[in-house]
């Protein structure tokens, strides 16, 4: 049996050396783990269930996505291989799925993979294996490390940076406001927190007048909301993951707790948070956005949204249209597009990492007019604008400029 293989391989040395002399273009293409000629095998974690399932649309997303890509050709010839993995929001259960996509399945790269808790477990183990962890599901600033953490790179505008954003505002327009916030007790909360406090800088410590933080692990919010409403505060920072989002507002309503409402971005989702809190309970909190808001009538006739309404009515038809989720995995996913594009013949996971921090002025059919993806090797934040809306009605209205603030880690 050694005899065959022995000569099998002094065969395919002497074709690969033939190649090499007569097709020079052939010789250029370079590959890594998990990609070839024919394919590109990309991993995925997405919490399908779990308290943060209501996320799970966004790997559903992106398996549309790919399957659009393949349908009209591939990138560059090559077809996308999705693999995603439920971890339920655990993290000891993300390091199992990572290990399997890395060491079983031989992904190329982990792609948008959701959560701050979930991401900081598989971060060391990423790097160290040298695997892209790339365009990470979470805003912590943790993810703009680009010299201890070379291998991963966040995507959307991170947590610090939007709630510096809020606390611009609270200082500028409500500068004897009593504040209380609410806020997940792990790294995600945490980063939020730290944005906040430090937006407001030496008054943080006379203006939040109550803190309080929830398990993740807890069936409802209920009891802190009557604490912080307690506290005599004007003004509610509401730092929580969708589900618990819904019922932060319904409890506020029940209440009868009506104080200046900012709610984070990632939980600004109508169909998963608006509607089920419900539209009367909802009017005028403020959040932020850097995409569009497919249930804004003034994208009617805009072309990104043209293109992405197209998409869902062949490759998800089921989608909820009015789902923030299903926009930021269609917008990511193109992040993701226009990297794999980017590096040609040169699949090598170095290069996927040169290229994803070699963007500049991206702009998608997804986000906001005047937010564009730019990127760098010592800038590991592809987004960092975002513009201040506010609900009315059945949706958000924007109102001011396009804000930055950019955080690193």
């Amino acid at each position: 049996m050694p005899a065959i293989h022995l000569r099998l391989g002094a065969v395919s040395a002497a074709l690969a050396l033939l190649a090499a002399t007569t097709t020079p273009s052939i010789a250029q293409k370079k590959y890594d783990t998990g990609a070839s000629d024919t394919e590109i095998k990309i991993g995925n974690i997405m919490p399908y269930s779990g308290p943060a399932s209501a996320y799970g649309v966004i790997g559903k997303t992106e398996e549309a996505f790919f399957r659009m890509i393949n349908a009209e050709g591939g990138i560059n010839g090559r077809k996308i291989n999705f693999i995603s993995y439920d971890d339920a929001y655990t993290p000891p259960k993300t390091v199992e799925q990572a290990r399997k996509l890395v060491e079983s399945d031989e992904v190329l790269l982990i792609f948008n993979s959701l959560g701050t808790p979930p991401n900081s477990a598989i971060q060391k183990y990423m790097n160290q294996k040298k695997v892209p962890q790339l365009f990470v599901a979470t805003g912590a600033t943790k993810w703009n490390d680009p010299k201890d953490f070379p291998w991963t790179m966040g995507w959307q505008p991170n947590y610090q940076s939007e709630t510096q954003i809020y606390a611009k505002d609270i200082l500028k327009n409500h500068p004897n406001a009593k504040i209380a916030v609410l806020y997940q007790n792990d790294d995600y909360g945490k980063d939020y927190l730290k944005g906040l406090k430090d937006g407001l800088g030496q008054k943080a410590a006379s203006m939040i007048v109550a803190e309080d933080a929830y398990e993740v692990t807890e069936p409802t919010i209920d009891s802190h909301i009557v604490r912080l409403k307690a506290s005599g505060a004007d003004v509610f920072v509401n730092i929580t993951t969708p589900k618990f989002a819904a019922q932060a507002i319904k409890k506020n309503a029940e209440l009868g707790w009506k104080p200046l409402h900012f709610l984070n971005n990632v939980s600004a989702s109508i169909g998963s948070v608006i509607k089920p809190a419900g539209f009367e309970n909802s009017q005028g909190i403020i959040s932020s956005q850097y995409l569009k808001d497919p249930t804004d009538p003034q994208w009617k006739n805009d072309p990104g949204m043209i293109a992405w309404n197209k998409f869902l009515d062949k490759y998800y038809p089921d989608a909820n249209r009015s789902d923030a989720s299903v926009m930021y995995a269609y917008t990511v996913a193109q992040g993701l597009v226009h990297v794999l594009k980017a590096c040609g013949d040169n699949l090598t996971r170095a290069n996927v990492m040169k290229q994803a921090a070699s963007i500049h002025d991206l702009e998608l059919g997804g986000l906001l007019p005047g937010v564009k993806v730019n990127t760098s090797p010592t800038d590991f934040a592809p987004l960092s604008q975002l513009q201040l809306v506010r609900f009315k009605g059945e949706t958000w209205e924007r109102f001011g400029d396009i804000l930055s603030s950019d955080v690193g880690g």
